[in-house]
């Protein structure tokens, strides 16, 4: 009896870090590769490791990583450590504070900043650095302090954080309905047939590479969250196009996930596949061209410019806007000067 015992203490120090239900139609797969797709930052030598030391549960039952996975498997990988977001620790780094007040506080995020700890960025975020500069922030439904929504690593911009729990409250209830006001800058690849429109379309996570998202329709629906966003031109550049695009509903990588479902990539976005080359001409000096942009901006190409939202004690309708950033600006005007060049050239 005492062995059962000492193994339901171990199991209870044992701290659940993912949980994964394997899909329907998924085809026998070893579990180290399908958990490659799964987990960002794995390596195959991590997971293999994590399966030796009996990390790895499927159906509550330690495997091996060569075990083949099978549909509805309920797959969990546990370690003796509390998973690295729950330890947050208070960072003095610098935040670009636009607005606050007793209730809330505007934040312009540079790119390259992680909002929250995550896998592969427990430091640097900024809720390290919020905790540092204001105490007894509220916690979000994810225990996330003072977060009302979050934008992505690589994407610049405007966040509201709450400083009080009514402020909480009251913001996440704008954004769950649809109030509150977010426009975005981006660039894309190709020529956008329209001048303005609007792309529906339900996002989930991809079936196969679960660090993506993807559209779902007809059928599939449901595997997603309903999704719209309205875009409109602002600049047409040759094998690039300037977008405003305004959100109506807050799903992850939305603007990235709708820009590649109706073919026009976000430039550099190297998750989407908008790293490559995707229109142009063939030509080295071309190549050269979008190398040094992919340089310039080294980062997908997506800017949270303008936020707005009804105040939670004052009831005062309030919107800010921040200039777009030094690395896009940059690589907005090489667009410029080239689609110039190659207009002057076509009309000579």
């Amino acid at each position: 009896m005492g062995d059962s015992n000492e193994l339901l203490v171990n199991e209870n120090e044992l701290h659940e870090h993912y949980t994964f239900t394997v899909e329907k139609g998924q085809q026998p797969l070893r579990i180290d590769k399908y958990l490659m797709n799964f987990v960002e930052n794995a390596t195959r030598n991590k997971i293999q490791a994590a399966a030796k030391d009996g990390s790895i549960l499927v159906n509550e039952i330690a495997v091996k990583s060569n075990y083949k996975v099978k549909p509805l498997d309920e797959i969990r990988v546990l370690f003796e450590h509390p998973p690295h977001e729950n330890l947050l620790v208070p960072e003095d780094l610098p935040i670009d504070i636009v607005y606050e007040d007793e209730d809330l506080l505007v934040v312009n995020k540079a790119p390259g900043m992680v909002v929250h700890p995550g896998h592969g960025n427990y430091s640097g975020t900024l809720i390290n650095a919020l905790m540092f500069h204001f105490e007894n922030l509220p916690n979000n439904s994810s225990n996330r302090p003072g977060l009302v929504h979050r934008i992505d690593k690589d994407t610049s911009g405007l966040l509201v954080v709450a400083k009080t729990e009514i402020a909480m409250t009251h913001l996440s209830a704008q954004f769950k309905a649809k109030t509150s006001e977010r426009e975005y800058v981006a660039l894309v690849w190709g020529n956008v047939d329209l001048d303005e429109g609007t792309i529906e379309g339900h996002i989930g996570r991809h079936s196969k590479n679960r660090l993506q998202n993807t559209v779902y329709f007809g059928d599939e629906a449901d595997k997603g969250k309903p999704a719209v966003t309205h875009y409109k031109v602002l600049k047409r550049l040759g094998y690039v196009t300037l977008l405003s695009c305004r959100l109506e509903t807050g799903r992850t990588h939305q603007i990235r996930v709708h820009m590649k479902h109706i073919g026009h990539t976000l430039f550099n976005d190297e998750r989407y596949g908008g790293e490559r080359i995707l229109k142009g001409t063939t030509f080295t000096k071309y190549k050269q061209f979008v190398d040094n942009c992919f340089k310039t901006l080294p980062r997908q190409a997506l800017h949270a410019k303008t936020l707005g939202f009804i105040h939670p004690t004052t009831g005062e309708k309030m919107s800010f806007t921040t200039e777009i950033p030094q690395d896009m600006q940059s690589c907005v005007k090489k667009w410029e000067t080239y689609s110039n060049h190659i207009s002057e050239n076509k009309d000579s």
